[in-house]
């Protein structure tokens, strides 16, 4: 489990890095109808430029918000967060944006199929960037989920449903605590 001090370690070292491809991003538009050859070319490998990318295909602009979002969602791979947390991390790389911003940005990207929404007690909400078909382990007392292969989880046996209604998604939450 990572700790508090060391995603903050993690955040600083990120964080030129992930101004530097950015503002690259953000650089190699258009200017006068010429492309930056060298702008274009040091985007090669840069999360925000593959973010880029995916919020054009999914039909979103690439705004500054949703660029500096998307990097910190999809730049570490897999992962699950909160939009609080979401914005924690936002404000410890100095990104300046709200937590308005951080709560449209995810349902925008939940709506374009980027995230999954798991609501857990109608209390929170967690953000997936894993939106294969899968389940998942809550730990209590760590607020943590954690993915189940979609395929560990046997759903064949669910009851009748009532009269004119049919099954859109089943998402299963084991809960789990440490023992001892």
């Amino acid at each position: 489990m990572i700790t508090g001090i060391e995603a903050t370690l993690w955040l600083l070292e990120r964080r030129s890095s992930y101004q530097r491809c950015v503002m690259t991003s953000i650089e190699s538009k258009n200017v006068g109808g010429v492309k930056s050859g060298s702008a274009t070319e040091s985007m090669a490998g840069c999360p925000a430029h593959v973010v880029k990318d995916r919020l054009k295909v999914a039909g979103l602009r690439p705004t500054r918000q949703r660029l500096a979002l998307g990097w910190m969602l999809f730049g570490k791979g897999h992962r699950h967060v909160t939009a609080e947390k979401l914005y924690e991390e936002a404000t410890a790389m100095r990104v300046n944006l709200s937590l308005a911003t951080v709560y449209n940005t995810l349902h925008q990207f939940t709506q374009a199929a980027l995230l999954r929404e798991i609501a857990v007690d109608g209390s929170k909400t967690w953000f997936d960037t894993n939106t294969s078909r899968h389940h998942h382990f809550l730990i209590e007392g760590e607020n943590v989920l954690v993915d189940i292969p979609g395929h560990m989880v046997d759903i064949a046996r669910l009851p009748p449903l009532p009269d004119g209604l049919e099954i859109v998604d089943v998402d299963v939450v084991v809960r789990v605590r440490r023992i001892g």
